[in-house]
């Protein structure tokens, strides 16, 4: 276990530090292009342009760092407070401050949240704006003089061991080795805070003495992860064989290295060939003499060229190094393809492992995902499927559901747990994250993933499908989600208006309505709404904590602005009974990318929820009604816009 934690701690901690890079290597490629193009050995040498370049590498790229590191921390504010810290890491060394902005940013978006938590409730009425200002400004300014006297001087005492060290490499011929460390540290996706954090400052300062540095080509080499893909190509199975040739060129010519990631992980003995791989190429190019002017950003073979000192035997040495690593990399690779195991749906289960290593959706993912099967003939039977089938599932079910009724179409529109699909099952519609899962439960059954449960354009476009198909005819549609869990009974398919006006009143209640909510995070969110369930007496203390590790296994996020935080389907277990609690999000708040401004947050038992989750799903359809509740003002109001929607 204790194990199992320490990787958990680094992965997470790798995936913050490359969070702060990635939003903007736009900036850094920008800084490339007028590096390679305007510097006195540029492409087009300009001196009035290439004054650009010093200020770029030294202000503006620490800063976005900074800014970006402290964002994450406390959103904007957080990272308005992270980059005046970052100034002064900045005007207090004369090296390009990446490192000290990764340190920085982070700790001035802490200071001020905690600050702001600190006086949360406490500032009186028409001061806020003076204290929000004054605060930020106060604790940024005593951030950027702690960071200008001891945190910059402190990073550069670090750089400079760093750069000693790397010096003793290359005179003892060591080099080569750190690419035991490098290549596996990729796959834990470590390669920007390595690349960005601490290789490319060293390499700067080499750059300018010496015109180039090898650092530069020690993670963005694309040679070990070519090599790799290039073997699955002539000797792998099954969806691995087939997906490998679109992977060659997404990483060789777009840069993007995490597309072999789901490769090493599949066959774990690869971590051996882009090893020897990666050493290969570094001796290579310390025997040649390559290296570049300036990072590669993204990896790919276009920004190696471009970024390659202009004479010919720069280009040769960095093209050797590359051509190299990718040799003996496929060598490696080939020997262990041919003389191991390999199991065709292992890649897209690699896939998804690294994409929960990752803790985000990966931009590569959808790569590995299989065909969706054949469309069947006369269809009557449509799955929505989710880890525990309360919650997503149920409210993309009633909302396909209305549609199918709307079209006349004699098909039942169910949702249930993708450990509980029927084998009879004929389309089964998950989050992308999910079908991998639901294909291995039902591989013959067609498979439809969608991004977004409350508006996807799959919905429409499956209908147009059916409806070519000739199921077209107009019957009675079967309304009840059965298949939710087995045993339970149906509820009357239309009950009495005390019966749903008594349960409603019992699912959601006034006093777990919360409006006007703020939050710094999704996991804060996702908390409040767990412990509301908790104080309302509908789930146990530890269901919490289920309600977190299901976002973490796929986003609880359904689009149109509406996140529905639940529990897993282990968590059932601790639902007392059902119920709902909404926080409202004016300003919303960030999951995975996507703006929440509605959060139910959902206890179901039994299926007992259902009825009211599907007038949520209805009225959560139209934007229209989004916002509506995002401005309401008492939470009778938020609830009658949810009932008038139903009725």
């Amino acid at each position: 276990m204790a194990h199992f934690n320490i990787k958990v701690a680094v992965q997470k901690f790798g995936n913050f530090l490359s969070s702060m890079v990635m939003p903007n290597i736009s900036a850094f490629i920008a800084w490339g292009l007028i590096t390679a193009l305007f510097i006195p050995s540029g492409f087009l040498p300009n001196e009035s342009l290439a004054k650009m370049v010093s200020p770029m590498v030294t202000f503006l790229l620490p800063i976005l760092i900074g800014y970006t590191g402290g964002k994450l921390i406390h959103d904007h504010r957080g990272g308005v407070v992270g980059a005046i810290a970052t100034m002064g890491v900045i005007v207090g060394s004369d090296i390009p401050m990446f490192l000290g902005a990764m340190i920085m940013g982070p700790f001035g978006g802490y200071v001020i949240k905690k600050f702001d938590q600190l006086i949360e409730g406490k500032i009186k009425a028409g001061f806020e704006m003076l204290v929000n200002n004054f605060s930020a400004g106060i604790l940024g300014g005593l951030l950027a003089i702690l960071s200008f006297l001891a945190i910059g001087p402190a990073v550069v005492v670090f750089t400079g061991w760093l750069v000693a060290g790397v010096d003793w490499l290359v005179g003892t011929g060591l080099l080569p080795l750190t690419s035991i460390l490098i290549e596996p540290a990729k796959v834990l996706f470590l390669n920007n805070a390595i690349n960005h954090g601490v290789l490319s400052p060293i390499a700067l300062e080499q750059a300018k003495q010496t015109g180039s540095s090898i650092l530069f080509l020690l993670e963005s080499n694309p040679g070990p992860g070519l090599g790799v893909l290039l073997a699955y190509c002539i000797f792998g199975k099954g969806t691995a064989k087939r997906s490998a040739p679109g992977a060659v060129i997404i990483q060789f010519f777009g840069g993007i290295h995490e597309i072999y990631f789901p490769y090493i992980l599949m066959k774990p003995m690869l971590f051996i060939a882009v090893i020897l791989g990666g050493m290969s190429g570094v001796f290579t190019l310390v025997l040649l003499g390559g290296g570049l002017f300036a990072p590669a950003s993204p990896g790919s073979i276009f920004a190696i060229t471009a970024v390659t000192p202009h004479h010919a035997s720069a280009y040769i040495a960095n093209f050797a190094g590359v051509l190299v690593a990718a040799i003996v990399s496929f060598v490696v690779a080939a020997f262990i393809l041919k003389t191991g195991k390999q199991s065709e749906e292992n890649i897209e289960d690699a896939a998804k492992k690294m994409q929960e290593m990752k803790g985000k959706k990966s931009s590569v993912a959808n790569v590995f995902a299989s065909e969706p099967g054949t469309m069947p003939t006369n269809v009557n039977k449509i799955i929505f499927a989710c880890d525990a089938g309360m919650g997503s599932s149920a409210m993309g079910a009633s909302l396909l559901r209305k549609k199918v009724k709307e079209a006349g179409m004699n098909i039942s529109v169910t949702n249930t747990a993708i450990s509980n699909i029927p084998a009879d099952a004929q389309i089964v519609i998950t989050q992308e994250e999910l079908t991998p899962r639901a294909k291995n439960k039902v591989p013959n059954a067609y498979h439809v993933s969608v991004d977004n449960f409350l508006s996807s354009p799959e919905y429409d476009s499956l209908l147009a499908r059916l409806q070519d198909d000739g199921t077209d005819e107009l019957h009675e549609i079967v309304e009840e989600a059965e298949e939710k869990v087995p045993g339970v009974r149906k509820h009357s398919i239309e009950p009495g208006i005390e019966e749903v006006e008594q349960a409603d009143n019992e699912l959601l209640r006034e006093e777990n309505v919360f409006l006007n909510q703020q939050f710094a995070n999704k996991e804060e969110a996702i908390r409040f709404a767990g412990r509301a369930l908790v104080k309302a007496g509908y789930v146990k203390e530890s269901y919490i904590e289920a309600m977190i590790a299901r976002d973490e296994m796929t986003s609880t996020y359904m689009g149109n602005d509406v996140a529905i935080p639940h529990g897993t389907e282990e968590a059932k277990k601790d639902v007392l009974k059902s119920g709902f609690t909404v926080l409202q999000i004016p300003d919303g708040v960030d999951f995975d990318g996507q703006k929440a401004r509605l959060i139910f947050g959902i206890a179901g038992k039994d299926g007992t929820h259902l009825e009211i989750l599907s007038g949520i799903a209805v009225t959560c359809s139209e934007m229209e009604n989004i916002e509506k509740m995002v401005k309401a003002t008492t939470a009778r109001e938020l609830m009658d816009i949810i009932n008038v929607e139903k009725n």
